[in-house]
């Protein structure tokens, strides 16, 4: 029988500080009915606390689903966290994470595809599954974007939020799990959507730091352009390379970066808005953790065999869709 790495828990953590639009009204020249009209965003989730990272949310995320799915640390083979916004350059945020939770002696590390960075992770943690060397593999999607929002920026100060989402893999030979993928990305875009300085390139220093190099950077008009169509175009490609059509589709689980462009794929797709999962109203765009966020959220809709589109895009550009048969 063939193999499928499928996900048999899902749990997530968001902080509890909430960031309201009506306080960023305060902080920048915006408005209630200006964000809500445009992002579809009314509050998003602020990690507070000197010393905190984005290892204090994917930590929670990681305990919850242990106790989830009845797994003990030493059980776990592997361990891949995705997120755009580590701990520090080195060691890796998985490495951390591993650390809090006590799981010893395993794999882990970090990918960075940004916002497609779970999709991403998912479709890594697949392959050690699908090869049989590993039996249990925990994808991590986690940011804490807050630490490189300029809050001085309307342009972006209204979109990101915080928070963790995880999900354990493990196989399956029923006809469930991570059916299919698609991984694409275009270096085009890396001027449209990026955080300038930080890097090897342009290391920390005055003058980068006056220059307020170290905050993420997005061009909207032209990130939107891109990603109306490429997430649109790759949710579609991988239903007809699955014989999928929108009344197949349990769910659209879409990145949560901007209601629009939600709207487009799923029109794109032909599925109805009350099967795609929406939850950018209370979190705003938090990265690599939209998705398992999501999941974690509509987890008591889903019911076994449903079929899911996971779909992302991200800065770079990237992008990505995963067809997934719901196992539990």
């Amino acid at each position: 029988m063939t193999t499928r790495a499928a996900i048999t828990g899902i749990h997530a953590h968001v902080p509890d500080y909430v960031l309201t639009n009506a306080e960023l009204e305060r902080m920048v020249e915006t408005n209630d009915e200006w964000i809500i009209t445009r992002t579809g965003i009314k509050e998003r989730r602020i990690l507070k606390g000197e010393g905190m990272g984005t290892s204090h949310m994917a930590a929670k995320a990681v305990e919850g689903l242990l106790e989830k799915t009845n797994t003990k640390p030493e059980e776990v083979d592997l361990v891949i966290c995705a997120t755009t916004t580590p701990d520090f350059v080195f060691p890796a945020t998985a490495n951390l994470i591993c650390d809090m939770v006590g799981i010893r002696n395993v794999g882990s590390f970090d990918i960075q595809a940004a916002c497609s960075g779970f999709v991403y992770a998912l479709t890594i943690g697949t392959q050690f599954i699908e090869t049989g060397k590993y039996q249990k593999v925990i994808v991590v999607g986690a940011d804490k974007m807050s630490a490189i929002v300029d809050y001085t920026d309307r342009t972006t100060c209204v979109l990101f939020g915080d928070g963790a989402g995880a999900v354990m893999l493990e196989p399956n030979t029923e006809g469930y799990g991570v059916l299919d993928s698609i991984l694409r990305s275009d270096g085009v875009g890396q001027h449209h959507l990026f955080q300038k300085a930080g890097g090897s390139r342009y290391p920390a220093t005055h003058e980068t730091v006056e220059k307020r190099w170290h905050y993420a950077y997005q061009d909207g008009p032209s990130v939107f352009k891109f990603a109306v169509k490429n997430m649109a175009d790759v949710s579609a490609e991988i239903m007809e390379r699955n014989n999928l059509k929108g009344e197949d589709v349990a769910w659209l689980v879409p990145h949560q970066a901007n209601k629009r462009i939600i709207d487009a794929t799923a029109n794109r797709m032909g599925i109805d808005a009350s099967k795609v999962m929406l939850n950018i109203q209370h979190y705003g765009n938090t990265t690599a953790a939209t998705i398992p966020l999501c999941l974690y959220d509509y987890q008591s809709q889903l019911k076994k065999g449903d079929n899911l589109v996971l779909a992302a895009f991200g800065g770079g550009f990237t992008w990505g869709a995963v067809y997934v048969k719901w196992a539990f």
